[in-house]
C-alpha cells in the first residue's frame, strides 16, 4: 500500500461518545444465511432450558427460511426509517455461515452477521473488534472488515485485541445452572481476555460493563487499560442468572434518563444517583413467539436517534407510552421477527458517528 492510500482526515467518519447524541451514520446488520452454531457448553450457558434443546437439536442447521425472510424484511423497513430520519446507513455483505473453520483442537461453523453491536465497540474515533468467546463467532468481524478498512483509510482508529485461542482451557466444561441464591459462575474462565461489545454501554467518559457468559474479568481489564485515563470503565453486577449483553438490563437513553430491567437491577449504581431511573414496562411479546437466544426483555433494546427520538418495536405500546411520558418521540418499526434471532434495534446496529463531544455526565 502506498502512503497516499491512507489518509488522516480532520473530519474522521467515526466519532461516538454515548448512546444518545444525534445519530449521523450507522451500520445495520443482515440476517442472511443465519445458522445455528455447533453445540458447545458456552452456547448453552446464556440460554433457557427450552432454547438449549432447540440449539442442540438444530446444531449446524440453517435458521428457518421463512423466519429469515421475515426478519430481513423488517431490517429493510428499519433501514428505510433511519434514512428518512436523515441517518446514513451502511450494511455488510452476506457470507456463508455453513463453512467450517477452526483452531488447534476445535472446529466450528458460523452464526450470522445480524448483530454488529455484539462485535464492534466504538469509543470516540476508535472501532474496537471484540474478542468473542463463542467459537461460532471467531470470525464475526470479517463481514464488516470492508467498512472498517474504509473508515481506517479516512482517519479512524481500528483496534483488534489479542485474538482468543478459544481452546478448552477457556471454558468450564462441567458448567451447569446454579441453584437459586448462589453467586454467578461464568461458563468462561480467565484463561485469556474475551468480551462481547454489547456487554458495555457508553456515557461519555464513563463506560459500564458486566461480566457474563461471554465477557470475563480479563476482557474488562483489557478494555480499561486500552482506553487509558481518559475513560472510567465501571464493572456492574446485575441479578441475572444467564447474563449475556448489558443492553437488555441497563440502558442510558439520554443525559439524566436511565432505563432498567427492574429484576436484574435491584440496586442502581451509585453513579446514577442524580439521574431519573425508570423500570422498563413489562414485555408484550406473546408466549408462543419464538425467541431463540433472548428473553422477552429484549423490548428494552431500543435505539436512540437523538435525545428526543427513539426507535421502538411497532407493537410495543407500553414502551411507546413510557417514551412519550419522558418527552421522547417513539418511532415505531416492526421488528418482532428479528427479535427471534436474539436482538432488537440496539443489537442490530453500531452507531458509527454521533454529533457531539466527549464529556462527563456523571
Amino acid at each position: 500500500m502506498r502512503d497516499s492510500d491512507v489518509a488522516t482526515e480532520v473530519h474522521c467518519p467515526v466519532s461516538c461518545h454515548n448512546e444518545w447524541d444525534p445519530l449521523e451514520e450507522v451500520i445495520v446488520g443482515i440476517v442472511d444465511n443465519a445458522h445455528f452454531p455447533p453445540w458447545h457448553v458456552a452456547v448453552g450457558a446464556p440460554l433457557s432450558a427450552a432454547q438449549r434443546e432447540v440449539f442442540q437439536q438444530r446444531a449446524g442447521q440453517p435458521f428457518p427460511a421463512d423466519q429469515v425472510a421475515a426478519a430481513r424484511d423488517e431490517l429493510d423497513q428499519f433501514v428505510d426509517i433511519l434514512e428518512r430520519e436523515g441517518v446514513t446507513v451502511r450494511r455488510p455483505e452476506p457470507r456463508d455461515h455453513s463453512a467450517s473453520y477452526g483452531g488447534p483442537g476445535w472446529q466450528s461453523t458460523g452464526l450470522y452477521d445480524a448483530m454488529p453491536r455484539d462485535l464492534l465497540l466504538v469509543v470516540g474515533n476508535d472501532v474496537i473488534e471484540a474478542p468473542m468467546a463463542w467459537r461460532s463467532r471467531h470470525h464475526s468481524a470479517s463481514a464488516y472488515r470492508p467498512l472498517l478498512k474504509e473508515y481506517f483509510r479516512q482517519g479512524a482508529r481500528w483496534t483488534s485485541p489479542p485474538k482468543p485461542e478459544l481452546s478448552d482451557e477457556l471454558y468450564h466444561a462441567d458448567w451447569t445452572d446454579q441453584p437459586d441464591g448462589e453467586p454467578f459462575r461464568s461458563v468462561i474462565t480467565e484463561f485469556e481476555p474475551t468480551f462481547d461489545a454489547a456487554d458495555f454501554v457508553r456515557c461519555g467518559r464513563d463506560i459500564f460493563g458486566q461480566r457474563s457468559h461471554v465477557t470475563n474479568g480479563m476482557g474488562i481489564e483489557w478494555l480499561r487499560r486500552h482506553l487509558g485515563d481518559e475513560y472510567r470503565v465501571h464493572e456492574v453486577v446485575l441479578n441475572d442468572d444467564h447474563p449475556m449483553h448489558i443492553d437488555a438490563s441497563l440502558m442510558p437513553l439520554a443525559p439524566g434518563k436511565l432505563l432498567i430491567q427492574p429484576e436484574r437491577v435491584p440496586q442502581v449504581p451509585d453513579l446514577f444517583k442524580d439521574w431519573e431511573v425508570r423500570a422498563a414496562p413489562a414485555p408484550v411479546i406473546p408466549d408462543g413467539h419464538p425467541l431463540y437466544m433472548t428473553s422477552k426483555w429484549i423490548n428494552m433494546n431500543v435505539l436512540m436517534i437523538d435525545e428526543q427520538r427513539m426507535v421502538v418495536e411497532a407493537q410495543d405500546e407500553p414502551m411507546m407510552r413510557l417514551a412519550e411520558s419522558w418527552g421522547i418521540a417513539p418511532i415505531p418499526c416492526p421488528f418482532r421477527n428479528f427479535n427471534s434471532f436474539g436482538g432488537s434495534f440496539h443489537c442490530a446496529t453500531v452507531d458509527v458517528r454521533r454529533r457531539g463531544e466527549l464529556r462527563s455526565y456523571l
